[in-house]
């Protein structure tokens, strides 16, 4: 929690007027019981009525004054609280853009959903009662106890004995319930991961019938969570009744031992009232402060989860372990080179790529097919630099990547991943990703090579076009020819389409490379698909299998000696097998 203490230094104001509000409300509420027992003492007791309507006065102006404390102090906590929550979420939310490929893998989406939304919202609220409550509390307990010290020794000492013992089981409850929050988060981000799959995987659960399946499992991962926030909230519950039980206890004997003193003569009967009423007031602000301390578990186990992803330093993507020691200059190389080049994900026993080599000319179309598995879209995810290369190097017009900063890197890339992504704007919007700048033109030019061109001239408004979240008022192939309309649009060094055309038709995908070659020698294009027909007229096909290269050569050179390239092309084409 220290380290995101931080984040609540723009509202320094605010975290200290809001206790120093409630601490006057405090002082206020403490006078109360004083002014009642004068009323009783000298009002009724002598039958004065123009002293209790003056007393009557007295409570009332406390009143009003002291909602008026905590109407300020409830203002700037809640000032606080939320301006602290909306600097931590957008921090959380920055640190997380600056995550590597490895990051996200190894932390998982819905872990981080839910430390943007659960875990941040639990903080806020832990903030806002801490300002509220952290000093007003303690001060009541302990202000009321110093002023029954003033009006009876004897009595006061049963308050001597009380408060010790509620904060025994205020802290013991605190200390067993703490750790017990933090697997109830645990076992919120487990329910969320499966509710985000299903979600996303609904057309495939329902294509093979598996609802009840995943119910069952949603329903015991569920189960497992209810019983979790069942034991620990049995655990919280204890503390309101065991601190009745003590404050009740504690108020029995001041009544016996007051009315003794009453009896003898050392206390009047305003006096005894008093002190119940301060008895009554530390009642009030345990209940106040059990509910407190719920909050702050809760929220310190939120924000070390918090605080956990921010510490999470981004995986060094640029971090190549260069092996074959050259000093290379532009003129030794050819555009793009790959030498020796091996990734190991983070975390995996064994290599996904291993010893891949070959050369790139500058405006070459480069093929990349193999089977499912056989590593094509981690090979084309090492140029950008989504995941480090572990050994070898990837060397650009002579430089290894690893020394070209990153945006530098990815400005000269238009990269169209296998899935098509939209997002919610216009036509427009998302093509400014390409190029912020790009003209009305260029966003046409880019939409007619992308086969795009037709879809958008049918919707309303054109290039102002409303595109729904995740783009679900398109189709898979609109969806797709649109994504690659947002890479073509920046005119990049290097076109990367991973398998983005499957939701496309033959004819159109034909359509589709044809405009692309007009483009010329001007960008080197890399193509990874399953269809032998997209890239068999590359310059040279890169043929994966098992995560090793298994050849590379033109369609007709690896037609006539690549047995794995051989099995891709006459499954697909049978009756050209000889």
């Amino acid at each position: 929690m220290k380290k995101l203490l931080v984040f609540l230094k723009d509202y320094k104001k605010e975290t200290v007027l809001a206790p120093l509000f409630k601490l006057l409300e405090a002082f206020f509420e403490l006078m109360v019981p004083l002014v009642m027992a004068a009323i009783i003492d000298r009002g009724i007791s002598g039958a004065d009525t123009p002293f209790i309507w003056k007393m009557g006065g007295v409570l009332l102006g406390l009143g009003i004054v002291g909602l008026i404390s905590a109407v300020t102090a409830q203002f700037f906590a809640a000032k606080a609280a939320v301006g602290f929550a909306t600097k931590l979420r957008q921090a959380l939310f920055d640190h997380i853009q600056g995550f590597s490929f490895t990051n996200i893998d190894k932390t998982g989406t819905e872990v981080l959903i839910t430390r943007m939304t659960s875990d941040i919202n639990q903080v806020q609220s832990g903030v806002n009662m801490v300002l509220r409550l952290f000093l007003r509390s303690p001060i009541i307990v302990f202000g009321a106890m110093i002023m029954a010290f003033t009006i009876d020794v004897k009595s006061a000492l049963i308050f001597v004995v009380a408060i010790p013992v509620l904060a025994v089981i205020v802290f013991g409850i605190l200390l067993v319930s703490l750790p017990l929050y933090k697997k109830v988060q645990t076992g919120l981000e487990k329910v969320l991961g499966i509710t985000r799959e299903n979600l996303t995987g609904v057309r495939v659960i329902r294509a093979f019938h598996q609802e009840a399946e995943e119910e069952e499992r949603f329903e015991e991962a569920n189960k497992a969570l209810a019983a979790l926030q069942m034991h620990v909230g049995k655990i919280s519950a204890c503390m309101n009744p065991v601190t009745y039980i003590v404050v009740n206890a504690a108020t029995i004997a001041l009544i016996y031992t007051g009315a003794v003193q009453v009896n003898i003569g050392n206390l009047t009967q305003g006096e005894v009232i008093a002190i119940i009423n301060y008895m009554s007031q530390i009642l009030v602000e345990l209940i106040k402060l059990a509910n407190l301390i719920i909050t702050v578990t809760k929220a310190l186990a939120s924000a070390d989860r918090v605080a956990t992803v921010l510490e999470e330093e981004s995986s060094p993507e640029s971090d190549l372990m260069v092996t074959d020691g050259q000093g290379t200059t532009g003129a030794e190389m050819p555009y793009m080179c790959f030498k020796q080049v091996s990734l190991t994900y983070e975390g995996a026993g064994d290599k996904s790529l291993e010893n891949i080599d070959f050369i790139v000319n500058r405006g070459d179309t480069i093929g990349v097919i193999g089977g499912t598995g056989s590593g094509k879209s981690s090979l084309i995810n090492l140029i950008p630099r989504f995941y480090p290369v572990t050994e070898g190097g990837i060397y650009l017009e002579g430089k290894n990547i690893a020394e070209i900063p990153e945006q530098e890197l990815r400005k000269r890339i238009g990269m169209v991943p296998q899935k098509a992504v939209l997002f919610k704007g216009t036509i427009r919007s998302n093509l400014q990703w390409g190029k912020e700048d790009a003209t009305e033109e260029e966003m046409w030019e880019a939409l007619e090579r992308a086969q795009a061109a037709e879809v958008v001239r049918g919707k309303e408004g054109q290039l102002d076009a409303v595109v729904e979240q995740n783009g679900k008022n398109f189709s898979g192939g609109q969806r797709q020819r649109l994504t690659i309309a947002r890479a073509l649009v920046r005119r990049p060094d290097i076109l990367i389409l991973d398998d983005s055309a499957s939701a496309l038709d033959y004819a159109t995908d034909a359509k589709l490379r044809q405009s692309i070659r007009g483009l010329g020698r001007e960008m080197t294009t890399f193509i990874v698909s399953q269809r032998a027909s997209s890239i068999r007229h590359a310059d040279r096909i890169v043929v994966m299998e098992d995560g090793e290269m298994a050849a590379v050569g033109t369609h007709d050179e690896l037609l006539a000696g690549c047995e794995v390239y051989q099995e891709i092309y006459y499954s697909q084409y049978p009756d050209q097998r000889p």
